[in-house]
């Protein structure tokens, strides 16, 4: 257990040479993940696409399909929180699992039945999305009852580093099954690795740690996270970078694949394959996670790789037909790799320095904040598409990708090499 105070360490203390994928309980959950992460990344492409073709919508209704899953945050985040401290959290992600599985398989069956509409599509994101904030608040909150602290920078890394495979081959195969089979099919996909990912929470075996002490009201409880984070300007200034960050990545979202199509004339395989270098940048930035912070340490590695990535995001609108194909190609994998390495940071910190009866409300409040820019930048994508089109948006967006890394500039991360670990009450 790491003491009060100390800094956030960079290695490993599992004693077994393979470290965690020798921990059981471990492997199932980083095994459903990956899986759930596959199809979730094929869906992530052809939701859009079935938008796109299928229905012919316009691109401001692909942005607000973009921002639809991220919409709950703002309606239950923090109520989430708060709910999650007081339930079984593999329970909490069990049901959610089913739920967004028999979300994803009524598309198809809309479909199939010629009824598929856009409105449908457009409550299957949003309910989707209510189930993601409590998976994903009980999911932060889970694997530091399942691992020592110490391992927690491992965990992330290891997890993260599944997910960025996982979406090394989900768009490129949403593509291949959009021209294989059309592009409302291959969403079965999604509610079969959900349901994967359900199989292998019930297999692990592990006690969660109950809540001791009175219950008090829930308003109360979410107002905890709240004044946990508004004490202190450490998380405030990584929550207002990751904040930054997602307005940016949002509008990125949500223009990329009308700006492929569209703009630069690529059918859906290309866009697949285009779209999977930015999870190949993700597996690249979780196997440098640890060495930059090992190397600079965790406060100054965070600077470095957002500062020194985002700007190769700068290669992105200049993508045009033929050679200059890869500057998208080396644009989205270089900055990708930067916000991952930053990701597993800034996730490894928080759980690391939070308390634990704190963890679930101080970690929805955080993913509140965090995506409440997420339907703001898919909303604002989408309405500049129209006006401006595609191209001067995205150099709108690769703009405030670079521009996300001052909340990281000021105090007090100012002059820190490490980022400190257990915040005591």
């Amino acid at each position: 257990m790491t003491a009060a105070g100390r800094p956030l360490v960079t290695g490993s203390a599992s004693t077994a040479r393979r470290g965690l994928f020798a921990h059981r309980n471990f492997r199932l959950l980083l095994v459903g993940e990956t899986v759930s992460k596959f199809g979730t990344s094929i869906t992530s492409v052809l939701l859009p696409l079935t938008a796109v073709v299928t229905l012919d919508a316009s691109p401001a209704l692909v942005g607000l399909l973009t921002a639809a899953p991220w919409l709950p945050w703002l309606v239950v985040g923090l109520p989430a929180g708060a709910w999650v401290d007081r339930w079984p959290r593999r329970r909490v992600m069990h049901v959610c699992n089913l739920a967004s599985a028999a979300l994803f398989a009524s598309v198809p069956a809309a479909w199939w039945l010629r009824v598929l509409t856009f409105g449908q599509l457009l409550l299957v994101a949003f309910l989707t999305g209510i189930a993601s904030v409590f998976f994903s608040t009980a999911y932060s909150s889970c694997l530091p009852a399942l691992v020592e602290r110490s391992e927690l920078l491992e965990g992330n890394t290891k997890l993260q580093g599944g997910e960025h495979l996982a979406q090394i081959a989900g768009p490129g195969a949403g593509g291949l099954l959009a021209q294989l089979l059309g592009t409302v099919p291959g969403l079965l996909l999604d509610s079969v690795s959900f349901l994967v990912s359900s199989w292998c929470l019930r297999r692990i075996r592990a006690d969660e740690p109950r809540r001791s002490g009175e219950r008090v009201r829930l308003r109360e409880e979410m107002s905890t996270g709240l004044r946990f984070i508004g004490r202190d300007p450490l998380l405030r200034a990584v929550i207002a970078f990751g904040a930054a960050a997602n307005l940016a990545l949002a509008g990125y979202e949500a223009t990329y694949i009308v700006f492929l199509v569209r703009s630069v004339g690529l059918g859906a395989g290309a866009v697949g394959l285009l779209g999977s270098c930015g999870a190949v940048g993700g597996v690249l930035g979780v196997l440098c996670a640890r060495r930059i912070a090992g190397r600079w340490g965790t406060a100054r590695g965070l600077v470095a790789a957002q500062l020194v990535s985002s700007v190769f995001g700068l290669l992105i609108p200049l993508t045009a037909p033929g050679p200059r194909l890869a500057l998208f190609a080396i644009g989205s994998t270089v900055t990708m790799a930067g916000l991952v390495a930053c990701n597993v940071i800034t996730v490894s910190f928080r759980q690391s320095y939070c308390p634990e009866d704190l963890l679930g409300r101080v970690t929805s409040t955080a993913l509140l904040i965090n995506f409440s820019t997420v339907p703001l930048g898919a909303v604002a994508a989408g309405a500049l598409n129209s006006a401006v089109g595609p191209r001067p948006t995205m150099w709108i967006v690769a703009g405030a990708l670079v521009a996300a890394v001052l909340p990281l500039l000021a105090a007090p991360l100012r002059g820190l090499r490490d980022l400190p670990g257990v915040k005591s009450l």
